[in-house]
């Protein structure tokens, strides 16, 4: 269960935002202290499953071949094989404009290496290299699994943001998102929550309400 005031921040945030024709996506912005983010090793970069799932859709583009390829069709956006691969490393824009609209790549741990090769340009520097998909891995498990995972990244900025519901969920989920998020960062930062400055939670265009 999510801390009381988590879920009261979350209330207030939704409550404060003014009504949109569109589904806001309701998104935590998160201030660091005290680290020394120009090394790599200080920064935030995790992928995390939220409880109460992202309540947006999820773009996952999986990159496989014979059964797998077909078992991966029923969930997946876009299914990949070896041959749409390296037609993609002969157009880097094409290359570029699937990588801005995917979330998720998943692919057979035994096309790693030519994804290295065809895309690892492409997709290495928006931190977008596909999830390894090992032989015994069930893919519908692993796509269902990704379709409720955010990224949380700060790369050398003290600030970042990610998504943790939609306007429509209950402030209940979406504190269980928050909660989660902040126990991760808490495990992963070198002083715990003193590393963290301050946390802000949001809808879209709604104004922002401190959660921590």
């Amino acid at each position: 269960m999510a801390d009381s005031e988590i879920e009261e921040a979350v209330s207030r945030a939704l409550e404060d935002s003014p009504g949109r024709n569109f589904r806001e996506t309701v998104d935590l912005a998160i201030n660091l202290r005290d680290l020394d983010l120009n090394d790599p090793s200080n920064r935030v970069d995790e992928s995390i499953v939220l409880p109460s799932g992202t309540g947006q859709e999820t773009q996952i583009v999986v990159f496989a071949e014979g059964e797998t390829a077909l078992r991966a069709e029923d969930v997946a956006d876009e299914v990949l094989d070896g041959d749409d691969l390296e037609d993609l490393g002969d157009d880097d824009d094409e290359a570029k404009d699937l990588a801005s609209a995917t979330d998720f790549f998943i692919a057979e741990a035994s096309m790693m290496q030519d994804i290295g090769r065809y895309l690892g340009t492409v997709l290495g520097p928006r931190g977008k290299m596909p999830e390894p998909l090992q032989p015994d891995d069930d893919v519908v498990e692993v796509v269902n699994r990704m379709k409720n995972t955010v990224q949380l990244r700060s790369g050398d900025r003290r600030t970042f943001h990610t998504r943790v519901g939609a306007e429509d969920m209950s402030a209940d989920e979406i504190a269980d998102n928050i909660d989660v998020i902040l126990r991760r960062l808490h495990t992963d930062l070198e002083k715990g929550p003193l590393n963290v400055d301050s946390v802000y939670v949001k809808t879209t265009m709604g104004p922002a309400v401190e959660v921590a």
